[in-house]
């Protein structure tokens, strides 16, 4: 629907038949259904104590704004008549917005896995009044026979409904099963002995035997971005020499870069391909994707130095500054798969559309971007790269552009403009690195804006919250939250050689302690100790899309360790290298950014101090062995300003100093040391 109209099909003009409670909240998704005939609670005790009141069991509706499925479940079910009659009659429908409520979606993300051995959005799920889930499941066709299901919606509400008022007993042993299976997937795992470098090598051993040798990425379909850790392969490489780590790393990225996943015209990744070549998308756009994979492609680059790692990661950052970047400059969160009520309408080409707008450059361009007639993607061409030229790349960036401006012509997918804390400090980790390598001033301001907004605007009496929307926050934030925004002041310290950064992490980092550490397992908690009491306290186990907050602050706790010295933060990292010992042992896959961790806490880890006179530029020659020298664990700030007025590097480790040199080389040569894994 037009921004300016109620998205539904109930209105007269621009006047909606219907509106419920989802009205006043802040996230896109949730008033994306403020208008459903379904009489829809935002997630709180209004909604559970009035299941209790009148015998009703509740349904939980979870998904996010840019998601197609949940659309599709949207107009077939939550906006047909008969359907809102049976939800508003028998349940009291509950609406939330995973994005904002990590912790509910994890919740019952869990029980929905129990049941079915898998898990997805829109997530649909049966609780009782005291938020037990008794059933669940994910999309479900409105109606016995549709899309080839036996059981449709309707028939499910009724008959759960039955089964709720007729036999209660029935659905308090099955709530009370699948209550215990969530703590028991959620809530962590016994304590161990800390992990050494083998949990490093029993990891990429097991994604070295389960990657798609042509491919790249792991084997099967649908491929997502994240399903190989890039950025530990590139850590065991460097420490073990295997090549076989450094080719699958950058073969994949190579892969990416070259396939449908990535936007050709527009820079930047779309959220993962529904086949094993990389080339026909899930069209969502996401800011934690583009996040993790600018900074993936950026030490690729400092790896091989190859042109076309750099220029992927330029781009993705470009795309994110022209299209994802508020007036405030904080990062908004998604753009959806749909536009003009079709999937990937705004990104695929017919050959007639490029002939159009290229004319006489048009053969050259289908030429290099796999464009036929038939098209690859119902009767279109989702633009990718099967031949990779770089030459040929560069020469065909007029026609890209010319055909970039064209499509912004076209209505644009659903904008999904809140901001997230957590993703908005991914995004200010890679722009502060992209800033720093790519030597490009503009990213670094763009992280000093996003950052300023973090601590400004997303504190609420000194508390981190999770969103802003339109002036307003949505609540305490989580774990995710504090840590990745601790990761990026950290970067931006580094990158910019700005003392408050850092300053700001370390608040940022103690108050994090203090919310959600686990004292007595080790780790932390998703949720803050103050935070609303749900049927189990996350302790996050796995990695997944996003890297897990834990993994994040384990990471963080060994950096602050080497700029303060102080021991407590290594123990704090020691804790929940214990905490998640077991998960390790038993997955090595799971955890791969607590690796990433790992990694630093096993190397020696060299403390760069750079020093110049005062009111100048940080020193190029010696900046640029920073740029080129691929060292993960380290830490760099600025030293005390010479005496002599030269520009200096001094390298440090635990409080030991080298003498300080003025000379490229020599800087590069102590970097270069690596202590083996």
């Amino acid at each position: 629907m037009s921004e300016d109209l109620p998205r539904t099909r109930h209105r007269d003009g621009a006047s909606p038949h219907f509106t419920n409670r989802l009205i006043a909240e802040t996230s896109p998704y949730l008033r994306q259904h403020a208008h459903n005939p379904v009489d829809w609670h935002p997630w709180g005790d209004e909604a559970f104590e009035k299941a209790r009141r009148t015998g009703r069991p509740v349904f939980l509706s979870v998904g996010y704004a840019t998601c197609h499925w949940c659309h599709v479940m949207e107009e077939e079910s939550f906006e047909d008549p008969e359907i809102a009659r049976l939800l508003n009659e028998l349940y009291v429908p509950v609406k939330v917005d995973r994005e904002e409520r990590p912790d509910v979606d994890a919740v019952y993300m869990a029980a929905v896995q129990a049941l079915n051995g898998h898990g997805g959005w829109p997530m649909s799920v049966w609780l009782d009044a005291g938020r037990r889930p008794f059933f669940g499941g994910t999309y479900f066709p409105p109606r016995d026979g549709d899309r080839g299901a036996p059981r449709g919606f309707a028939s499910l509400l009724r008959d759960l409904s039955d089964i709720h008022r007729r036999d209660p007993d029935r659905v308090a042993r099955a709530a009370g099963s699948i209550t215990d299976a969530i703590r028991a997937a959620i809530s962590g795992t016994p304590p161990g002995i800390p992990p050494g470098g083998e949990a490093i090598r029993a990891a990429v051993t097991y994604y070295l035997h389960t990657s798609d040798p042509q491919h790249g990425g792991l084997r099967g379909a649908p491929k997502f971005p994240s399903s190989l850790p890039v950025r530990l392969l590139l850590r065991h490489h460097r420490r073990t020499g295997d090549g076989r780590s450094l080719e699958l790393a950058v073969h994949t990225l190579e892969r990416m870069a070259a396939g449908g996943i990535h936007d050709q015209i527009g820079g930047g990744f779309h959220r993962y391909s529904v086949d094993e070549h990389w080339l026909v998308p899930h069209f969502e756009k996401m800011l934690y994707d583009n996040a993790l994979l600018a900074v993936a492609y950026l030490e690729a680059w400092q790896v091989t130095h190859r042109p076309d790692l750099a220029r992927v990661a330029r781009s993705t950052l470009d795309y994110v500054l022209r299209e994802m970047t508020s007036p405030e400059g904080a990062f908004y969160s998604a753009t959806d798969a749909d536009s003009e009520g079709e999937e990937g309408r705004f990104f695929a080409w017919t050959e007639a559309e490029i002939h159009q707008v290229l004319e006489g450059d048009a053969p050259r361009f289908l030429a290099f971007h796999g464009v036929t007639a038939r098209g690859n993607f119902e009767g279109r061409n989702v633009l990718s790269v099967p031949r990779p030229d770089e030459r040929e790349w560069e020469a065909l960036a007029d026609a890209r552009e010319r055909l970039r401006l064209d499509r912004e012509t076209r209505p644009h997918p659903f904008l999904d403009d809140k901001v997230l804390a957590g993703w908005n400090g991914l995004m200010i980790s890679a722009m502060a690195s992209g800033g720093l390598l790519l030597a490009e001033p503009r990213y670094l301001d763009a992280a000093r804006r996003a950052a300023t907004f973090a601590l400004d605007r997303l504190r609420v009496a000194g508390r981190l919250q999770r969103s802003w929307r339109d002036g307003r926050t949505s609540g305490p934030g989580f774990l995710e939250d504090q840590a990745f925004l601790v990761q990026g002041l950290i970067d931006l310290s580094e990158a910019t050689f700005e003392p408050r950064w850092i300053a700001a992490a370390l608040e940022l980092a103690r108050q994090g302690e203090e919310l959600f550490a686990d004292p007595e397992g080790g780790g932390w908690f998703r949720t803050a100790s103050d935070h609303e009491t749900l049927v189990a306290r996350e302790k996050p186990g796995h990695d997944g899309a996003e890297p897990s907050g834990g993994s994040v602050a384990a990471l963080n706790a060994l950096r602050l360790h080497a700029f303060t010295l102080d021991d407590a933060w290594r123990e704090r990292a020691v804790g929940a290298f214990r905490a998640s010992a077991l998960v390790l042992e038993q997955q090595p896959g799971a955890l791969h950014d607590l690796l990433l961790a790992l990694d630093f806490a096993t190397d020696d880890v060299p403390e760069v101090a750079l020093s110049w006179p005062g009111g100048e530029a940080p020193p190029t020659p010696l900046l640029d062995v920073l740029r080129n020298t691929f060292l993960p664990n380290r830490t760099i700030a600025r030293g005390e300003d010479p005496t002599d007025g030269r520009a200096a590097a001094q390298v440090c480790e635990r409080g030991a100093c080298e003498l300080p040199v003025t000379d490229a080389a020599t800087l590069a040569a102590r970097l270069a040391r690596v202590k083996p894994l």
